[in-house]
């Protein structure tokens, strides 16, 4: 069985045992996260939502949070002795899903 949750205005297909990176939600680590914006569960029978499916949730626990790699972005313009550096690390939680509750 599997859903695609809706959530840090993306979209991610999900199954039990996963392992996912989202963006950052205020949730200690260790609690458990419920997402109720399921937009489809698929499986035996395909439930899709028009936008999200009726009484369909996913139940994950938060294994971290963390910062990913550092991007960096450059602006350089030439014969202007002009140039911009600049550096952005964008923050993500780690979670498990647990349970697809359909």
């Amino acid at each position: 069985m599997y859903a695609i949750i809706q959530t840090g205005g993306k979209q991610l297909k999900v199954e039990e045992g996963q392992t996912i990176y989202v963006e950052k939600l205020e949730v200690a680590e260790g609690d458990k996260v419920t997402f109720d914006e399921v937009i489809l569960v698929g499986g035996d029978a395909t439930k899709v939502g028009s936008p999200f499916v009726e009484g369909a949730t996913v139940e994950a626990t938060v294994e971290k949070h963390g910062r990913q790699k550092k991007v960096v972005t450059y602006r350089y313009l030439r014969r202007k002795n002009s140039s911009r550096k600049q550096g952005h690390r964008q923050p993500y939680t780690k979670l498990t899903i647990n349970s697809i509750n359909a």
